[in-house]
């Protein structure tokens, strides 16, 4: 096949036979208008079915890992951001875990408090921007504008916290940056209020009960649970298909064991069900946020941290959390310099890409875009 061109055609023996039979191979990307970030998909079609896909990455690839080893501990903070930018509070929550382990240092609790309530409320935003898009792809334009419009109202409430509205630098290592403003949280519950009383509802008549979405994804894209967990799936993807693993319940780090909250599962495994279970975390975490804000103390929002240049003791350190795409890795390999040895990141989204040829093979090659958007890959993860 000719780079560059749309589509080529070739020989090969039938799949189910043994005649020469010809196919076509379809270059979706990587700059298709329909897909997720920068991403290419080599598709090999019988007809309108989908015999094979061949996921082509890298298009995004900055060197990540390769960077942090030159840079001082916290000068990689902010750089976190940059992996999962739709929940980039996740990133850095994760990467300050991690050093804290490694250098045994005690968070004060109203900063843990309110880690867990801005990491809720990204995966709320990430969640919701999934649903725009999803629905985009598959044909629904309305839906993406008023996702937008709550959008632009988180947006609003994080630029007054830290000063930004997508890439944050919010967390340090110790706690955080600063604490909420006056008045910050009472705003927060009215948009809460507002996400509750107006926008899931409409939500869930104007997309989730619309025919057409439950004939484009029901029986769509099926992952067994045996398939997930040989993949090393996670988040939704992985619950979804009936396996119930999530890493704040299933592992309890921050203060999250402190909190009540349920974990979605589904049953069938199929891109109707893996909508659905963003939907009901939503539910879940604006759960979480009121619980917080019920229970927030009071005291400072950063603790005790090494003075000078910080450096890891000798050694392996590693950590995990939930984010919205599933269970993302930090690994720290330290020789006891200022500076990371080895620095690895457990994508989920990446790894939640691998499944992607076995829900296409036999669907249709309309079916493609919902499934691939359905695993919610964002592709600053997939490539970093």
């Amino acid at each position: 096949m000719v780079e560059g061109t749309a589509y080529s055609y070739s020989k090969e023996k039938e799949f189910t036979g043994g005649e020469d039979r010809r196919y076509i191979e379809l270059n979706l990307g990587p700059q298709h208008p329909s897909t997720h970030g920068v991403y290419r998909g080599v598709v090999k079609l019988s007809g309108e079915t989908i015999v094979d896909i061949d996921s082509v990455i890298g298009y995004l690839h900055r060197n990540h890992e390769k960077i942090y080893e030159t840079m001082l501990y916290p000068q990689i903070v902010p750089m976190t951001d940059r992996f999962d930018y739709l929940s980039a509070l996740t990133n850095e929550m994760l990467y300050v875990m991690t050093v804290e382990k490694a250098l045994g240092i005690e968070v004060p609790e109203r900063a843990e408090y309110l880690r867990v309530l801005f990491c809720e409320f990204q995966r709320i935003m990430s969640h919701e921007f999934y649903f725009g898009f999803f629905f985009n792809d598959i044909g629904a334009l309305s839906p993406f504008f008023y996702v937008f419009k709550d959008r632009e109202l988180s947006f609003d409430l994080m630029d007054r916290v830290s000063g930004a509205r997508l890439f944050y630098n919010y967390f340090r290592i110790g706690g955080l940056r600063n604490d909420v403003p006056d008045g910050w949280l009472e705003d927060l519950k009215k948009f809460l209020d507002h996400l509750e009383g107006d926008s899931l509802p409409m939500f869930e008549e104007l997309m989730l009960g619309n025919a057409i979405f439950h004939a484009r994804t029901k029986g769509v894209g099926v992952l067994p649970p045996d398939v997930a967990i040989a993949y090393g799936v996670s988040g939704p993807v992985l619950r979804a298909s009936g396996v119930k693993w999530d890493v704040r319940k299933s592992d309890p780090y921050s203060v999250y064991d402190k909190f009540d909250f349920d974990v979605p599962v589904g049953t069938t495994g199929d891109t109707y069900e893996r909508c659905i279970m963003r939907f009901q975390e939503i539910k879940e975490s604006i759960r979480i946020c009121r619980q917080v804000m019920d229970r927030l103390p009071d005291g400072p929002v950063m603790g005790k941290v090494p003075k000078g240049i910080m450096k890891l003791p000798k050694g392996d350190y590693y950590q995990r959390i939930d984010s919205p795409r599933g269970e993302v890795g930090c690994y720290i390999v330290s020789d006891g310099a200022q500076n990371p040895y080895r620095f690895k990141w457990r994508s989920p989204a990446f790894v939640n890409l691998q499944v992607l040829p076995h829900l296409c093979k036999g669907a249709k090659l309309a079916d493609l875009i919902a499934i691939l958007a359905s695993l919610d890959p964002v592709f600053g993860e997939v490539d970093k």
